[in-house]
C-alpha cells in the first residue's frame, strides 16, 4: 500500500516496530519483533481454562461493563470504557454497521491499553479519513468468521502440534498457541497479544478482550 504522508511513514515504522515480549515466568522466549524504550509489551495473563459455557447470567463483565449476550458485538462494546478506542476506531474505519450485522464474528477485542502500546501517534494517524482503509485493515485482521470459543481455540492449537493458524477478514494468518496455559496469538510481524478475557458471547458471535494490538502487513 503507498502511504501518503512522511508522518503517516514515521507512525507506521513504529508500528511494525512494536514489540510482544513477555515477562520472563509467562512469556515464551525471544519475539521476532523489538519493543521500543518506553512501550510497554503485552503480558501473559494467569492461566486460562475453558470456561462453562455462558449463559446470560455469567457472561464475563468487560470494563466492569455488563455484557449482554442477547446483543450485537457493536453494542456491547460501547458500553465498555476500556474498549473506547476500539469503538472509535471502528466507527473511523465504517466498520459499526458490518460488526452490528449477522456474523457471526469472533472478534479479538485490543483494550485502550492496548493501543498505548502502538508508537506514539500511530492511533491518531490512523484514524485520519485519509488512512480509513489501512485503519480497516488492521481491525479487519483482528476478526475472524464464525464463532470461535476459548475451547475451541485450545483445540485447534492442541490438534495443530501446540498452535493453530485462523484465517482473518483481512486475509492474513493469526497463528494461536497455548503458553503456560494462556491464550496468545501473534501477527505476520511477529509481534503477540495475549487473550485477557475470553468468551464474552455476543447475540452475532463472541469477544475475546486481547491486551495488545495485532498488525497485518502494511506495505
Amino acid at each position: 500500500m503507498t502511504l501518503k504522508t512522511p508522518l503517516y511513514l514515521t507512525a507506521m515504522a513504529g508500528v511494525l516496530a512494536i514489540g510482544a515480549a513477555a515477562t520472563a515466568q509467562t512469556a515464551p522466549a525471544a519475539p521476532t519483533a523489538a519493543t521500543p524504550a518506553g512501550q510497554a509489551a503485552p503480558v501473559a495473563p494467569a492461566g486460562q481454562t475453558a470456561p462453562v459455557a455462558p449463559t446470560a447470567t455469567t457472561n464475563p463483565t468487560v470494563g466492569g461493563a455488563a455484557m449482554d449476550s442477547s446483543k450485537t458485538i457493536v453494542a456491547n462494546a460501547s458500553t465498555a470504557p476500556n474498549l473506547s478506542t476500539l469503538v472509535s476506531a471502528v466507527k473511523a474505519a465504517g466498520l459499526a454497521t458490518t460488526l452490528a450485522g449477522p456474523g457471526p464474528f469472533t472478534v479479538f477485542a485490543p483494550t485502550n491499553d492496548a493501543f498505548t502500546r502502538l508508537a506514539p501517534g500511530t492511533v491518531d494517524t490512523l484514524m485520519k479519513p485519509a488512512n480509513k482503509a489501512t485503519l480497516a485493515k488492521v481491525l479487519t485482521y483482528h476478526v475472524v468468521p464464525g464463532t470461535i470459543t476459548l475451547a475451541d481455540l485450545q483445540q485447534k492449537a492442541t490438534a495443530g502440534g501446540g498452535k493453530a493458524v485462523l484465517t482473518t477478514v483481512e486475509g492474513e494468518p493469526l497463528t494461536v498457541e497455548i503458553t503456560n496455559g494462556a491464550v496468545q496469538l501473534t501477527d505476520v510481524n511477529g509481534n503477540k497479544s495475549y487473550v485477557e478475557t475470553p468468551d464474552v458471547r455476543q447475540s452475532n458471535g463472541v469477544v475475546h478482550v486481547v491486551n495488545g494490538v495485532v498488525l497485518p502487513k502494511l506495505n
